[in-house]
């Protein structure tokens, strides 16, 4: 054959097939974003980063992966007739012809070598911002109008977001790649290599008929009938695969679970109750995987035999024709590269199942958690005003989530001199009060005023300490600066023993004990100088000495900040001047102290 004009002829078809591997690609996409639910899963989860309204660098880059991928196909069709012209040279003992034709491996094979290289870098570049975007993507919408707080109240929250978006974002920007780029690869493959199939094909005697071309019909029977086969075998794997991420998060989390509660856990001596509960989550997780392995040993198994008689198959049909000397050698091992390139094609799908299964798992993991948060962003939620300093409520309706009600018309108007308590029995309600003047709990209705951003500051009974330096622990939610006042707010505090760690990197929460964080989140309110501060039972773990000590230095440090506190003990009552009294059926009473 003549190579140069295969040069030509391969960028004539490579630009071809370009066009068309686009034109077609984007028009299945969006086929199966109208009419399926998992195409319409993907074009959620995908089109966001793509549009070209955003960025075209996505798309760009795209592109460049689908020209690698169809310039991978065609340098399989150039090695294809390499082997038939160097197998015929073999079988005609032209030296000069076998030396032409391993001079010529060569350059194919560094070409080939290049396009790997090039393309395994793109591919993984790709990747990587892709992941990125989809990170930032799913993290915003989380964090956006507090998603991941309020997601607890729907009927059927997504379970383990943790682990949708570390784990399955990474799956799914993987597998939608190497999926995608595989099913392009398939398909311009089937098309060459039939093309070369037809022109080798000869005719078979069947039972007395005579079938032309028989070995570009055998191929496509073949292929059909495994094909079905596999996919009755393997379906069960989409439902395991989807089962095993479930388990393997749910044990995951306990045992974060477990390292979290530690101290409770050690105190009970409930190492025997936390043993049988891990275990529990642990036998999940094995005994999907060895329903796993059993699902994916019929269909592997059902795989390789098939792979296996497909490289002896086409020998076995063109040998006849071989022996009778209508073809040359060369004509075989092309007919058998052929084969093997068109089966490999319609075989995508059979031998991809695995791969789809896990796929299909991850799509419905991230659909579900895109779903949970918009479910969270759909719940009610109170408009809060602002009015510089002021703290207020009108007609303020609070309630269970079962409607119940838990505060009901509350009016209430808080200056800068007159601190409120709010007191009630265990489960009264005013937890979910403070919850709802802060605007986390959807179950309320009425009119709530304070200040608004960092001008409001809501310290709960168990102070957050986010991982990182003790400085930006008592900076939170602010950044961390580096100067003066950190350490004679430490010591007025009464935590002066931690001036010199201020930089020390640690999980604070579990370096301190619950009063010291009590104690750093007051530090924190003495840092951030809100205009108003909710502390609910933000002093339980300090004795009345330090309790006493701690709200002294709150009013003197911050006399013009409105103060609100949710407590049980009467020591509390001389630092306010009004005590809300939350009774049962959403009845209060306000009085002077």
């Amino acid at each position: 054959m003549d190579w140069n004009k295969e040069l030509v002829d391969s960028l004539l078809w490579l630009a071809s097939a370009f066009c068309i591997s686009l034109f077609g690609f984007t028009i299945i996409v969006g086929l199966l974003s109208q009419y399926t639910r998992w195409g319409a899963q993907v074009w959620r989860l995908t089109w966001p980063c793509f549009n070209p309204k955003r960025s075209r660098r996505p798309l760009v880059n795209l592109a460049g992966i689908l020209f690698l991928t169809l310039f991978s196909v065609r340098m399989n069709v150039l090695f294809s007739y390499w082997y038939n012209g160097f197998y015929s040279a073999l079988q005609e003992l032209d030296t000069n012809l076998v030396w032409f034709f391993i001079g010529l491996f060569i350059v194919l094979a560094t070409i080939h070598v290049m396009r790997s290289l090039v393309n395994f870098y793109v591919q993984q570049a790709f990747e990587i911002y892709w992941r990125v975007w989809l990170n930032e993507h799913l993290l915003k919408n989380w964090l956006d109008k507090q998603a991941y707080y309020r997601s607890q109240y729907l009927r059927s929250p997504a379970d383990n977001p943790d682990q949708r978006i570390q784990q399955d974002v990474a799956s799914f920007v993987s597998i939608s790649l190497t999926l995608s780029m595989g099913l392009v690869n398939a398909v311009v493959s089937m098309f060459a290599f039939t093309a070369i199939l037809w022109g080798l094909s000869g005719p078979l005697i069947v039972f007395g008929f005579t079938l032309p071309r028989a070995m570009v019909y055998l191929v496509y029977l073949y292929v059909i009938i495994a094909t079905s086969i596999a996919f009755k075998v393997g379906r069960p794997l989409i439902l395991l695969s989807f089962l095993n991420e479930q388990f393997n998060a749910s044990y995951r989390y306990a045992l974060v679970r477990l390292r979290e509660f530690g101290e409770s856990v050690a105190f009970y001596h409930g190492e025997k109750v936390e043993a049988a509960t891990l275990n529990r989550y642990f036998n999940n997780v094995i005994g999907n995987a060895w329903n796993i392995i059993y699902r994916t040993l019929k269909l592997s198994g059902f795989n390789l035999s098939i792979g296996q008689a497909a490289v002896i198959f086409p020998f076995m049909v063109q040998l006849p024709r071989y022996l009778s000397k209508q073809i040359a050698l060369g004509d075989v091992m092309q007919t058998g590269n052929a084969f093997g390139q068109v089966q490999d094609a319609l075989s995508f799908f059979r031998e991809s199942y695995e791969a789809f299964a896990g796929y299909r798992a991850v799509l419905n993991r991230l659909s579900g958690f895109l779903d949970s948060i918009q479910a969270a962003n759909a719940l009610p939620s109170l408009v809060i005003e602002t009015n510089d300093s002021r703290v207020a409520v009108s007609k303020l309706t609070v309630c269970k989530p079962d409607a119940t009600p838990l505060v009901s018309d509350l009016t209430l108007d808080i200056s800068q001199h007159q601190p409120l308590l709010i007191r009630g029995h265990s489960g009264v309600g005013k937890t979910t009060l403070l919850r709802a003047i802060a605007g986390i709990w959807p179950f309320a209705e009425g009119t709530v005023m304070r200040p608004l951003e960092a001008g409001s500051l809501f310290l709960s009974q168990k102070a957050y300490l986010p991982i990182g330096s003790l400085r930006a622990a008592i900076y939170y939610p602010m950044a961390a600066e580096k100067n003066d006042c950190e350490n004679e707010i430490l010591i007025q505090c009464q935590l002066g023993h931690l001036v010199k760690r201020l930089d020390e990197e640690a999980d604070w929460s579990q370096r301190l004990s619950p009063g010291e964080q009590q104690r750093l989140a007051i530090g924190r309110i003495l840092l951030n100088k809100p205009d108003a501060v909710f502390l609910d039972e933000a002093t339980s773990a300090m004795d009345e000495g330090l309790e006493e000590s701690m709200y002294r230095l709150l009013r003197m440090q911050l006399p013009d900040t409105v103060i609100v506190s949710v407590g049980h003990r009467s020591t509390l009552k001389p630092f306010h001047r009004f005590e809300l009294l939350l009774l049962s059926e959403g009845k209060w009473d306000l009085k002077a102290i």
